[in-house]
């Protein structure tokens, strides 16, 4: 794929008013999921539960795409349509989740490093061929005493950056993930100082891998305090420090950024998003690419009875995707 279609495929990434949904939790962590709202964790629990929130009508209004799991990219629709395939006929774009997760990094106590890379180019090619059209890896940065160390940080952004090179030599754009965690009572300076660090050594790393800009995908974290500070911050200090910080690190040829909602709750995480497009004046798209965030309402409603509720709960992902494509616009009304 040349880079005019990287690009192109970037951008409707980030098409205005829409986002992705990202229902790419592993087995053990949807495992989790369903176990909290008493669903048996089967395969076709797991296809039903995808299928609902892919099949969902009209969600391409407000969706541009989806991150999909390793499984959920080889399952089909009831009908026997591959999911990739369905999604592409709605006008979704099939994303895909390629890293094996964050592990202990060697020398750094209490700091992760994401692993994944062996093997990387022919999972890509096969994900090419199954439809992936982009992927996503993420990195994790804790806060917390002494820590994240400078180690840490560049491990992580080498790491994303090597990946992003990878899925672009298989014509698959990258959407690049260096998630801050919430976890912790740091305040929202530390936040941002850390997420400024993390920001500058990957885009100096995308640089060096020589990773095309213009068909990368940037999922970021928000500037907020820990969970356990003291000091909670409102929704315009989010959404300004956010910009601020963003503005200082990411070049402006990137062709968007979406953001994570990272353990907000919904409302807040629409608000957030809402507020930084109100801000005006951004070199790129700020869109979502929520999973719980645009998820766990209609979950919790279908729980309850996997026949019964399922178009109902389709309408409840409908209204979040709608919520949240207008905040993308900075026009949601709260």
């Amino acid at each position: 794929m040349s880079i005019e279609q990287l690009a192109e495929t970037a951008q409707a990434m980030v098409a205005p008013g829409k986002g992705i949904i990202a229902i790419d939790e592993s087995s053990s962590t949807i495992a989790k999921r369903f176990a909290g709202v008493g669903i048996e964790n089967t395969e076709e629990n797991r296809r039903r539960y995808r299928e609902l929130l892919l099949t969902t009508p009209k969600l391409s209004e407000h969706v541009s795409g989806a991150i999909l799991y390793d499984e959920t990219i080889r399952q089909k629709t009831k009908d026997g349509v591959p999911f990739a395939k369905y999604m592409a006929s709605q006008g979704m774009i099939p994303g895909i989740k390629v890293d094996t997760g964050a592990h202990p990094l060697a020398g750094c106590p209490g700091e992760l490093v994401t692993e994944g890379l062996d093997g990387l180019r022919d999972r890509l090619k096969e994900y090419y061929t199954l439809g992936a059209r982009f992927a996503k890896w993420r990195a994790v940065i804790n806060i917390g005493e002494d820590i994240p160390s400078g180690t840490c940080i560049e491990a992580n952004a080498h790491a994303l950056a090597r990946y992003a090179a990878l899925c672009q030599e298989q014509g698959i754009v990258p959407m690049v993930e260096p998630e801050v965690l919430m976890d912790g009572d740091h305040d929202i300076q530390t936040c941002y100082e850390v997420t400024e660090a993390t920001l500058r050594s990957l885009f100096g790393a995308l640089y060096e891998q020589n990773v095309l800009l213009e068909g990368t995908i940037l999922k970021a974290s928000m500037i907020v305090p820990g969970k356990s500070c003291e000091d909670q911050v409102d929704v315009d200090e989010v959404a300004e420090s956010t910009v601020m910080c963003l503005k200082s690190t990411v070049p402006a040829i990137l062709p968007g950024i979406v953001f994570l909602s990272g353990g907000q709750s919904d409302r807040d995480s629409t608000a957030h998003l809402d507020a930084m497009n109100r801000l005006g004046n951004l070199p790129w798209p700020l869109s979502f690419s929520y999973g719980r965030a645009m998820q766990q309402a209609a979950l919790a409603h279908w729980s309850k009875d996997l026949v019964g509720n399922f178009a109902k709960a389709q309408s409840i992902v409908f209204d979040r995707a709608r919520e949240n494509g207008l905040a993308a616009l900075g026009q949601w009304e709260g």
